[in-house]
C-alpha cells in the first residue's frame, strides 16, 4: 500500500481531561462514525485526572479503598463499557483512545473480517515500538494483555489496554502507557485484577525522568506503521 492510498487519522493533543468529559468525546465520535461511514477516523491522546475505572468484568473487591480515602485522594471511579479488570489513569500516564472504523481499515488493508484480537495485538505492538525507542525491551506475555518489562520470572506490566468495538466496528477506549505516574495509586488496587504481577513505568525502568510529551511523537510514528495509516496530528 502506497502513501497516497493509505486511510488518514486524525490525531489530537487534548491536554489533561477528566474522564467523564473524555469518554462523552469518544461517545460523540462513535456516533458521527455510525451516523456517516466516510467520517474520518481520530486517535486522543490525553492524560487523565486520578481516576479508577472498571471494565466490564470488573470487581468491586479489586479496589482496596474506601469512599474516605478515595476523596482524601482525590480519586474518582467509573464503570464503563471496556474489556478488562480495574485500571487505574492520572497524570504521567499517556492515554491514547483510537476511534476507528475498523471494518473499513482492515479491509482497505486486504483483511475481509474483523479479528479484535488482531487488534489488540497492533496496538501492543505500537506500545512495543514506541518503549523501544527509549531502550525498553516490551513483550506480550501470553494469557495476558497489555505490554511488558523485564525478565520471564519477573514480569511488569508497563502498558494496560482495553477496547470496546460497536457491531459497526467502530472502536473506542484504548491504551495507557505508564510514563511517570504516581505508582502509590496503583497500590490501592489490584490493577487489571493481576495479584502475581508488579506494575511499573517508564521513569521507573530508566531511572530519569520522563513526560508525555517524550512520547506523543514515538507513538504516533508507531501508530503509522503497525495500522497502516497516514496520521494528521493536531498536536
Amino acid at each position: 500500500m502506497t502513501i497516497e492510498t493509505k486511510p488518514i487519522t486524525e490525531a489530537l493533543w487534548l491536554g489533561e481531561v477528566d474522564y467523564e468529559i473524555a469518554l462523552e468525546s469518544q461517545m460523540e465520535q462513535v456516533a458521527r462514525h455510525k451516523a456517516d461511514p466516510n467520517t474520518a477516523d481520530k486517535l486522543f491522546l490525553l492524560e487523565h485526572p486520578p481516576t479508577y475505572t472498571y471494565g466490564i468484568r470488573g470487581k468491586e473487591e479489586h479496589l482496596l479503598i474506601d469512599s474516605d480515602q478515595l476523596a482524601a485522594e482525590g480519586i474518582s471511579t467509573h464503570r464503563i463499557k471496556r474489556g478488562g479488570d480495574i485500571t487505574y489513569h492520572g497524570p504521567g500516564q499517556l492515554v491514547g483512545y483510537p476511534i476507528l472504523n475498523l471494518k473499513r481499515l482492515y479491509q482497505e488493508r486486504g483483511f475481509p473480517k474483523l479479528k479484535l484480537h488482531g487488534y489488540v495485538r497492533e496496538l501492543e505492538e505500537v506500545i512495543i515500538q514506541a518503549i523501544a525507542q527509549f531502550g525498553i525491551q516490551g513483550w506480550r506475555y501470553p494469557g495476558y494483555t497489555g505490554v511488558w518489562v523485564g525478565s520471564e520470572d519477573q514480569p511488569r506490566k508497563i502498558a494496560a489496554i482495553g477496547i470496546h468495538v460497536t457491531s459497526k466496528g467502530i472502536s473506542s477506549h484504548g491504551f495507557a502507557l505508564n510514563i511517570n505516574p504516581n505508582m502509590k495509586h496503583f497500590s490501592y488496587i489490584i490493577p487489571c485484577g493481576i495479584t502475581e504481577h508488579a506494575v511499573t513505568s517508564m521513569s521507573q525502568e530508566l531511572k530519569r525522568e520522563l513526560t508525555t510529551t517524550d512520547l506523543q511523537q514515538p507513538i504516533l510514528d508507531a501508530f503509522q506503521r503497525v495500522l497502516e495509516v497516514e496520521v494528521n496530528q493536531s498536536l
